[in-house]
């Protein structure tokens, strides 16, 4: 799985989400392209189309909504109308959503597999995507380093996060900013426990 951040190294004046494209390593024919959010900058368009996503592809076969934020779906219906991906989403709650996404779907994406993980908290939308062969999580906009006992948390926010911390991860992903590539497993624990005070 190759995972090309549309939205790295390119200071914009948008504020914008960051946008994941998702290829296999060899950009073979069943590899399905993947777009992990849709951002609101329109830099992407011109971005998608000269990254390398394979001969006789389509550029853009999926696009994952992490959440129905404007950040996160700014650039939605024009990234439709020039790529015509399928548009997945937990909620039908904004338009252009094709199909509806459920807890613990599994969704191929480049050469793996992204698990669909429900987590209200950040939004009543929220979903993780995690690629267990990969060990790697998107985690959109869910808050998961948390570093004070200052908020307060849903019991089912605190279930799920759990579960996530009992998952093998190497590389998180956010919606905004770079991603955690050391001591993911820590982290995540340190940060449940401050769930629990």
């Amino acid at each position: 799985m190759k995972i090309l951040n549309l939205i790295e190294g390119y200071s914009s004046h948008i504020y914008t989400s960051n946008v994941y494209l998702i290829t296999g390593d060899f950009n073979s024919i069943p590899d399905v392209n993947t777009l992990i959010d849709a951002g609101r900058d329109p830099s992407i368009i011109m971005k998608i189309k000269n990254a390398s996503t394979g001969v006789g592809k389509k550029r853009i076969e999926q696009l994952i909504l992490t959440h129905s934020h404007y950040d996160h779906v700014g650039m939605l219906s024009e990234i439709k109308r020039e790529f015509n991906p399928t548009v997945m989403a937990f909620s039908n709650s904004i338009d252009g959503i094709d199909v509806l996404l459920r807890d613990g779907e599994v969704i191929k994406a480049g050469d793996s597999s992204l698990e669909v993980i429900y987590m209200p908290g950040h939004s009543n939308d929220s979903i993780l995507l995690y690629d267990k062969k990969n060990q790697i999580l998107f985690a959109g906009d869910s808050p998961l380093i948390i570093k004070s006992t200052g908020n307060s948390y849903e019991d089912e926010f605190i279930r799920v996060f759990e579960r996530v911390c009992s998952l093998k991860i190497k590389i998180i992903y956010f919606g905004h900013g770079d991603p955690l590539n050391r001591g993911v497993e820590a982290v995540l624990k340190k940060s449940f426990s401050m769930l629990k005070k």
